[in-house]
């Protein structure tokens, strides 16, 4: 029998499938248990929920979820025995203890190679690798003692248990979480005079990645300028000088590496040209060629630009497709410069079309 109640007056019973309960997790919302039979998920109402499964090649040693957002963008923490730190996205997941999601934000703390490192926005990984380095800080735990062990991360300190019993707490910036605040009420202007203000690299880098997975060009521009990421300004511009949103939104999901994401926002749009362009740059020859292909269009287009790319190593057509397409459609550069002109004079024509911010 297992005994749940909002209050102790008026309680909700319900029967386990297995009487014997190791583990009991509580959340808000939710509770799990460990039994017998595996790990389960409960309401308090006692409905059960179906738990899905996360695969990991390494036996798991430590699993967190971080305590913030919506379900799609949920993060799980996962430690194997190497001593590896894996990031996960998940949908609805939820004790030596090396690591802990912070209570108000999704920054996470772990404790590795004789450091306490805090991951400010984890979520960088997903938007932008090479920003993750810059959003990290990292302290010396020697004076934790032997073996220490995370208890909790909360606000902007985080408590650590040392081999002894004893708890000590150390602090961390307070500004990303302020920074945090800043960004979930849109606040972009008062996230840049923050930023201003600290003069911290890790905080400018989180706005960067930020602003880039919100679409926020122009706090997204500062940001990468006050890294002194001048190939990302530079791509920046030319994304706001794209004259449909959905064009824009494209190029972005590509920035942050998603070029799935960036194709079927293309083709929703029934902006053909752009999703066959956008292949042709990622070198997706086989698809560019299927997209021309299916719609009828710059057939030639991609067979120029695929020749072009084999002349450039000196190499020789050995796909069968591009072989077959080869024969019967002549590549014209004059044809196909004037047409691609053609396509993106359509994009200024359209009625929504404008400049980001115009």
């Amino acid at each position: 029998m297992m005994l749940c109640a909002r209050n102790w007056n008026t309680p909700m019973i319900f029967d386990l499938k297995d009487g014997t309960v190791t583990l009991i997790v509580q959340a808000e919302r939710h509770f799990g248990i460990v039994d017998n039979g595996g790990l389960h998920l409960y309401t308090y109402e006692g409905k059960l929920w179906k738990v899905k499964p996360l695969a990991h090649k390494m036996e798991v040693i430590e699993v967190h979820l971080d305590h913030c957002g919506p379900p799609a963008e949920r993060r799980l923490a996962i430690i194997d025995k190497n001593r590896d730190l894996y990031l996960s996205t998940v949908r609805n997941f939820g004790n030596q203890q090396n690591l802990a999601w912070n209570d108000q934000t999704n920054m996470l703390a772990a404790l590795q190679d004789g450091k306490l490192t805090v991951w400010y926005y984890p979520n960088a990984v997903y938007v932008d690798k090479e920003l993750l380095s810059s959003t990290v800080s990292s302290k010396d735990t020697s004076g934790f003692g032997n073996s220490p062990q995370i208890v909790n991360f909360i606000g902007n300190h985080v408590t650590i248990r040392r081999a002894d019993g004893a708890l000590v707490s150390t602090g961390v910036s307070p500004y990303p979480v302020l920074l945090y605040e800043l960004v979930n009420s849109s606040r972009w202007d008062d996230a840049v005079r923050l930023c201003r203000f600290v003069k911290d690299e890790a905080v400018w880098g989180c706005l960067a990645a930020m602003a880039s997975y919100a679409k926020e060009l122009n706090t997204a521009e500062i940001a990468y300028a006050a890294v002194d990421m001048v190939d990302k300004v530079q791509y920046i511009l030319y994304i706001k000088e794209i004259p449909l949103k959905e064009c824009r939104a494209a190029e972005m999901a590509l920035f942050c590496g998603n070029a799935q994401d960036a194709e079927g926002m293309l083709l929703q749009a029934s902006l053909i040209f752009r999703a066959i362009m956008m292949n042709i740059s990622l070198y997706n020859w086989d698809r560019a060629l299927e997209l021309a292909v299916k719609h009828k269009t710059h057939v030639d287009t991609v067979l120029g630009y695929r020749q072009k790319f084999l002349n450039s190593f000196n190499k020789v057509e050995t796909n069968k497709r591009f072989l077959q397409f080869a024969q019967g459609v002549e590549v014209n550069w004059e044809q196909i410069q004037a047409k691609i002109e053609s396509e993106y004079q359509k994009e200024k024509e359209r009625p929504n079309a404008k400049s980001y911010g115009k």
